[in-house]
């Protein structure tokens, strides 16, 4: 699974938490760049995606990339929907602070 997180500390939370469900952790990508050469260049079934990446980044273009590949996501974020692009709505949505069941029936969902 690939992560986008631009927050060490968060990213560091997801990281343990997917590994307690026994996912495999891709990254964690901290900027859109990196997230996008993740996509070119790692392998992975599905990905979380931090929305707001910190410098005006967001993780928008990596969703595109996902999307076109047909590599299922879901956004993380502290602004539920009002914080994701509408044309991205359709996508599931993990709130901030990350509730561990939350992450887990979403993990169901992207399997």
């Amino acid at each position: 699974m690939l992560v986008v997180e631009d927050e060490i500390f968060v990213a560091m939370l997801v990281e343990d938490l997917l590994g307690d469900l026994g996912y495999r952790v891709v990254g964690p990508a901290a900027s859109a760049r990196a997230a996008m050469r993740a996509v070119e260049d790692e392998e992975f079934d599905f990905a979380l995606l931090d929305v707001n990446l910190g410098d005006g980044e967001t993780s928008f273009e990596t969703a595109e990339m996902l999307r076109s590949r047909g590599v299922p996501f879901a956004f993380v974020t502290g602004y539920g929907a009002q914080g994701v692009r509408s044309d991205l709505r359709d996508v599931p949505i993990l709130s901030k602070p990350i509730d561990p069941r939350q992450l887990a029936r979403i993990l169901e969902t992207l399997n």
